[in-house]
């Protein structure tokens, strides 16, 4: 089975929240606020950083309360993950004040550090005052989970972790790239025949090695590396990514990013993010936003998908835009 064949999760008692989280983020968060909604047509998850001091409280009820405002969120559930007491307490205090203000119900609040959950909207005064013991690491949730593909890491520094280059691999590459004559760069593209023909190829050739979940050899990779520096190339690559083939996409260039030289990384591993977002790995699209703004700082279509994620837009709104043509450069970002 692949990932998305993964069943609806039914959360019955905070062990089974906790357990949804880890299986949703893909990891077990840190030092985080982690939100899921409910009452929406599109529900989304959402995860941020504990604040290191109180001036930075506002900013974290911000990132969480406005998305779920914007996308018409009605139910949240929040887990904060930290072994810090007093701050989880001011953040959850904030977010409560935040989130009722919005007009939106906190149906269930917890803080859990690893050992123990402590309920945050009352209830058993013992189970808040010690704690109630938990692991997930043999939750059904998780282990329907591995069955299905998806295996839930210990962090979030874990699942960056898969995206790394591997040398020996990047090695190959580079050295392909040598054997290579530089025929263009971003600055210098080449005429329009050729910029569509090198397209055409990408696409044909993304299309069918996803389909077929076959990695190229490092040639090849090297060929669609100095292609996708070409934003009309980068486009003909993008415009394979639909919500059905997303798994897989997500799968082949998590491959080809750590096969690719770190310099020439920020297209492959923003299609990456792309793929990601389209199937529904928020945590891993952020991971790879972060690899190709470590290539490139300005490049702009990360930059747009991290407002989209940021917003909390469903995958389904690009779609509804209709079918990209990048031949006439229709739903290009440069």
């Amino acid at each position: 089975m692949r990932p998305h064949d993964l069943t609806p999760m039914t959360a019955r008692c905070p062990d089974d929240l906790l357990a949804m989280v880890a299986v949703t983020l893909g990891f077990t968060p840190t030092d985080s606020v982690a939100m899921l909604t409910f009452g929406v047509t599109h529900p989304f998850h959402a995860r941020v950083d504990l604040p290191d001091g109180k001036d930075d409280v506002p900013d974290v009820v911000e990132c969480l309360v406005d998305p779920a405002v914007r996308n018409g969120v009605r139910r949240v559930v929040l887990v904060l993950f930290s072994e810090d007491e007093a701050m989880a307490g001011r953040v959850w205090r904030a977010l409560r004040d935040g989130f009722r203000d919005a007009g939106i119900v906190v149906l269930e609040a917890l803080r859990a550090d690893g050992r123990r959950w402590f309920p945050l909207l009352g209830g058993d005064r013992l189970a808040a005052d010690l704690g109630m013991p938990y692991d997930v690491n043999a939750h059904p949730f998780v282990v329907q989970a591995v069955l299905c593909g998806r295996v839930t890491l210990a962090d979030r520094a874990e699942l960056a972790r898969t995206l790394l280059p591997v040398p020996a691999r990047v090695g190959e590459v580079a050295a392909a790239l040598e054997l290579q004559p530089l025929r263009w760069g971003r600055d210098d593209p080449p005429e329009g025949d050729v910029i569509l023909a090198e397209g055409e190829w990408t696409e044909l050739l993304v299309e069918h090695l996803v389909a077929r979940g076959s990695a190229p050899e490092a040639d090849i990779v090297a060929r669609l590396l100095r292609g996708l520096v070409l934003l009309r190339v980068r486009d003909a690559a993008w415009a394979t990514i639909t919500a059905d083939s997303a798994e897989e996409h997500v799968a082949w260039w998590s491959d080809l990013l750590r096969r690719t030289p770190p310099e020439l990384a920020a297209p492959a591993a923003t299609l990456l993010a792309w793929s990601a977002w389209q199937a529904g790995h928020g945590a891993l699209a952020w991971c790879a936003l972060d690899v190709a703004f470590a290539a490139e700082p300005d490049y702009t279509l990360a930059t747009t998908l991290a407002e989209l994620l940021t917003a909390a837009v469903p995958p389904s709104a690009w779609a509804e835009m209709g079918p990209m043509d990048w031949r006439l450069g229709l739903h290009r970002v440069a």
